[in-house]
């Protein structure tokens, strides 16, 4: 997933991964022009769409883990907020109409260089369809939650802050790491 840059994106010249003038870590760095091209973690923003006491959860039409459950999410765009990014996600992948609530999870996920954001979000109406990268769309209650078919730890960790929140009736932003696997 994350690749060496080679040539310089400015003015195609090779680069060198060194630690440029008053950096601390190994940079890409053009060999003609200095230009540094910073590498820098991903967003991946997302929803969890509440409706009554169960939550739509959309099924992968695409790799990774294609055929599995997880919330409307994806990398955020260039020019965009959370917030927006939240929304378009959402539209995207089950065409459905969402008020965003507080942020909900953050999550880190060092190894693959990313950033998991999910809302809480409260569907306006059930007029949903599945999206190009969405198989199907199905609501939940915590009881029918199909945990061995979720497809990233990131949403399993954010559905059970959930449920368990939901039973206490009080809700925070949750702030994790995700392990290293083994």
């Amino acid at each position: 997933m994350d690749h060496d840059i080679n040539f310089c994106p400015i003015c195609a010249a090779p680069v060198s991964l060194r630690v440029p003038p008053g950096d601390t870590l190994p940079r890409h760095v053009c060999n003609a022009c200095g230009a540094i091209h910073y590498r820098n973690p991903r967003l991946v923003v997302g929803a969890l769409p509440v409706w009554e006491d169960r939550i739509l959860l959309c099924r992968r039409a695409i790799e990774p883990r294609l055929g599995c459950w997880t919330l409307p999410a994806g990398f955020m765009e260039n020019r965009e907020t959370v917030a927006e990014a939240a929304l378009r996600e959402t539209a995207e992948e089950v065409g459905a109409r969402v008020e965003l609530q507080a942020l909900y999870t953050m999550i880190s996920v060092p190894h693959i260089s990313q950033v998991h954001l999910v809302f809480r979000a409260r569907l306006l109406d059930l007029d949903y369809a599945a999206g190009e990268e969405t198989i199907e769309i199905a609501l939940f209650d915590e009881a029918a939650i199909p945990w061995d078919e979720i497809a990233f730890r990131t949403v399993a960790m954010t559905l059970r802050h959930f449920c368990a929140d939901r039973r206490r009736g009080v809700y925070g932003l949750h702030v994790e790491t995700v392990p290293r696997p083994e």
